[in-house]
């Protein structure tokens, strides 16, 4: 699965032009805040939402910006890679 990427979000886009799958992290308060994410149930399962999260992180990382999670699976995501824990506002 090919990731597209735009300032705040990462997402793939099917064939047929339909969302399967979206991060979005915008900027508020000084952070990005990783707000939502989204799988397409066809693709649950799959460890997408897991690749959606590490693009974002290693994005964050190489923009030298801090991240916020508030997204239900972001924060658990954070939680089980500790290895990004020095992202985290």
């Amino acid at each position: 699965m090919e990731f597209r990427q735009e300032p705040g979000r990462i997402f793939a886009i099917g064939e047929d032009g339909r969302l399967l799958a979206e991060v979005t992290f915008p900027e508020r308060e000084g952070a990005a805040e990783i707000d939502h994410t989204f799988v397409d149930p066809s693709l649950r399962g799959q460890g997408v939402a897991g690749q959606l999260l590490q693009a974002a992180a290693d994005t964050l990382r190489a923009q030298g910006r801090k991240a916020r999670p508030t997204c239900s699976y972001a924060v658990r995501w954070f939680e089980t890679h500790p290895e990004y824990a020095d992202l985290l506002v």
